[in-house]
């Protein structure tokens, strides 16, 4: 916390200008990129029969979007994402093949510990993406691709380091790739995809008058916007649905707390994320709970006609907390159950039209 004291805010000095920072001790925003490291990865990649890559933030903030996406075609390689690193390359990618960890698809989960090359590009290894260190991937070599020397073998051991801005070490990796085709092993994580499909998403898997799945609601929710819109999420549940099977087609579309883990994120957010893209469609998508946290912004909306859509998946309970008391505690279920207002009845309080939907997707 940074706290100014009331004088500094109000009273008035003599201003000198800003001297220019040139040096942060311990840090350097541009590594220098030691190209044996790079030639020693591009050699495990060439040789590998089933190699895959999982990537992060750090390829939408290091702006490298396009570069990663010359290094996955040139290598023919399935990737897939971290919740911070959703909407680096489309949806719909050939190369695409979902989220990971312990609330992603199941093909990149269960693949993951039968690849034998493993490329992270700019995430940390998460224990939400891992699980278990001591059993995770333990059949692969590694190669850890990331700015903050700090991330590498923090987690988990890299065979090769690769230390630097991947906006600049991809186009040297991508040049001496070879190309390869790994078709069939792409193919295993179609299968997989088909599979969940079937078993989550295809609402003739649930009767007619059962309530729908969030799954269903997502792909619903994908036919009205095509992709097209920025998807911000509050925490929970909904938030693991929503980065699942939310499509998108444009890079920074997916706004979400992610590690913070921040309850009563998604609303507030929503309203910034509108006016960050006022030609775009915003959609909220927010839990029970979390939208009880800061319902407030309600009147933001009204006062300022922030035009966000608003989709709360109301399950009636703190879902993902409940889901860790069920797994991990025995089923010793403790102050996870939600009584809620009337939302469409809270909403028209604040001049905001609203609609409740029970049972099938039409």
């Amino acid at each position: 916390m940074i706290d100014i004291t009331k004088n500094a805010q109000i009273q008035q000095f003599e201003f000198l200008g800003y001297e220019k920072c040139t040096h942060v001790r311990s840090y350097r925003p541009k590594p220098i990129v030691r190209k044996e490291y790079i030639e020693q990865a591009a050699d495990l990649i060439n040789k590998a029969e089933k190699p895959f890559v999982i990537f992060g933030q750090g390829v939408i903030l290091g702006e490298a979007e396009k570069e990663f996406s010359a290094f996955i075609e040139k290598g023919n390689l399935p990737a897939a994402w971290t919740i911070l690193g959703e909407s680096a390359i489309p949806s719909d990618h050939p190369l695409g093949v979902g989220m990971l960890g312990m609330h992603g698809n199941y093909g990149p989960n269960v693949l993951t510990n039968e690849c034998d090359v493993l490329i992270a590009v700019g995430m940390r290894f998460d224990d939400r993406v891992t699980g278990r260190l001591d059993k995770y991937a333990k059949q692969a070599q590694v190669i850890h691709l990331d700015i903050d020397p700090a991330e590498i073998d923090k987690n988990v051991k890299a065979d090769v380091p690769v230390w630097g801005d991947c906006k600049e070490t991809l186009p040297i990796l991508t040049a001496l790739l070879q190309e390869k085709d790994n078709t069939a092993w792409i193919n295993k994580f179609k299968e997989y995809a088909k599979e969940e499909e079937k078993e989550c998403i295809q609402p003739e898997m649930h009767p007619e008058g059962e309530i729908m799945s969030m799954a269903e609601v997502m792909d619903a929710l994908n036919e009205l916007t095509n992709g097209d819109a920025v998807i911000v999420t509050d925490v929970g549940q909904h938030q693991m649905v929503a980065c699942r099977y939310a499509k998108f087609n444009k890079t920074r579309s997916n706004v979400t707390s992610g590690g913070l883990g921040t309850m009563g994120f998604g609303l507030p957010a929503a309203i910034g994320a509108k006016y960050g893209a006022p030609d775009r469609t915003v959609v909220a998508i927010i839990g029970d709970g979390g939208f009880q946290m800061t319902l407030q912004e309600l009147g933001t909306i009204m006062q300022f006609g922030a035009a966000v859509k608003i989709l709360i998946l109301n399950n009636e309970f703190l879902g993902m907390v409940r889901q860790w008391q069920q797994l991990f505690h025995d089923k010793r279920y403790s102050f996870v159950n939600i009584t809620s207002p009337d939302y469409i009845m809270l909403a028209k309080s604040y001049s905001i039209e609203g609609q409740k939907l029970i049972g099938a997707k039409t």
